[in-house]
């Protein structure tokens, strides 16, 4: 391409995505810690009673807000470390969906028993 092509042909940018591949990635990490955090409950009496936050619920009330607090903390501290840049959305969606995946069999009763 010569100079004069390269002076009329249209400028391609790559818009930031960080943002988009923050939410998506902070949502799987939630989810996860959701099952983590539900597991650990299960299996251990001390946990659970430090997971009471509000008596009527039990331990599903600090098991839930726990997992918000982790999913709201990797979703600023993502946000702001990829915000305004262009980051590997397939690689991110991917991840993200292993961590939704692990979730929800670490959840599913046969095997959360089981572990």
């Amino acid at each position: 391409m010569n100079a004069a092509d390269r002076a009329t042909a249209p400028k391609t940018r790559t818009a930031a995505n960080g943002a988009g591949a923050a939410a998506i990635l902070s949502a799987g990490i939630g989810s996860f810690a959701l099952a983590v955090l539900t597991l650990v409950a299960d299996r251990s009496a001390a946990m659970k009673s430090l997971l009471v936050f509000y008596q009527p619920t039990g331990a599903l009330s600090g098991v839930t807000t726990g997992a918000i607090v982790i999913w709201l903390l990797s979703w600023a501290i993502l946000e702001w470390r990829w915000g305004k840049k262009t980051v590997e959305a397939g690689r991110i969606s991917m991840v993200a969906m292993l961590l939704l995946g692990l979730s929800l069999l670490l959840t599913f009763p046969p095997i959360g028993d089981w572990l």
